[in-house]
């Protein structure tokens, strides 16, 4: 394809937004939000796990703004829902994005400037919204970028659709199938870019944070690492990051009574 007419494709390329929800009414007004500011969107793809909170009421202010939102409900696994998602898209290109997190300005012009031929996704990175210091965000963001290497990620994730062609993610995969995806697309000979520019803060809901729910999800995730032993120590760091915020939101909590 010639460089100019390329070029103007895509400058006038809209894609697919997909966002899997469930009970997400916390923190999905401010995601979607900065989804249609820093993303030219096709269709808003929304995978909804049958919320019982106000999610949908959310979801379909924005339907009735924008017009071009899709609704499907799924009550299996994300690695299901996943799959409804891949498989209702249209566009050439497609965007995963968490629920719980919001794109930088100009997430898409960023993401789209790393496409080239060969390319079959892009990750910018995500950083944890409770980190203040200046020191422990850019350890984090260098671990990050490791662990993302081994396992992938979908928080906002740019993805070729030709890339996940015929991909039949396993319909009991819970956890992980943001792996089993960036195996996928590695499998089918495209590389898979992870970057810091552009990015995505995770706001993580503050029951995450409380102290059973930090304990499940230290468990949860060295359970990953033992099988890549080299990321250990990265996600004891994780881990180290959740039992500070759980334990911190606690002392708090008690001295307010």
């Amino acid at each position: 394809m010639d460089g100019q007419v390329q070029t103007a494709e895509m400058r006038s390329m809209k894609v697919d937004v997909v966002v899997l929800t469930r009970n997400s009414e916390e923190t999905l007004e401010k995601c979607l939000s900065s989804v249609y500011k820093n993303v030219p969107v096709n269709r808003l793809i929304v995978v909804d796990g049958y919320s019982t909170d106000k999610t949908i009421e959310i979801v379909n202010r924005f339907s009735g703004k924008h017009r071009n939102v899709v609704i499907l409900r799924e009550k299996g696994t994300r690695g299901k829902a996943r799959q409804r998602a891949i498989d209702a898209v249209k566009t050439k290109w497609f965007v995963f994005v968490d629920s719980d997190v919001t794109l930088c300005s100009g997430w898409f012009e960023q993401a789209r400037s790393l496409i080239r031929d060969g390319v079959g996704a892009i990750w910018g990175i995500e950083v944890w919204s409770v980190l203040r210091n200046v020191t422990v965000q850019k350890l984090f963001e260098r671990i990050t970028m490791k662990i993302f290497g081994k396992r992938g990620g979908t928080h906002d994730l740019l993805v070729r659709h030709e890339a996940v062609k015929n991909i039949q993610i396993p319909p009991l995969l819970h956890v992980y199938e943001d792996a089993y995806i960036k195996s996928w697309i590695l499998q089918k000979g495209y590389k898979v870019i992870s970057t810091y520019q552009p990015y995505c803060i995770h706001y993580r809901p503050a029951i995450v944070w409380t102290l059973k729910r930090s304990i499940s999800f230290v468990a949860n995730e060295l359970k990953y690492a033992i099988r890549y032993p080299q990321l250990l120590l990265s996600y004891a760091f994780y881990a180290a990051i959740v039992l500070h915020q759980s334990l911190h939101r606690n002392s708090r909590s008690i001295a307010r009574r």
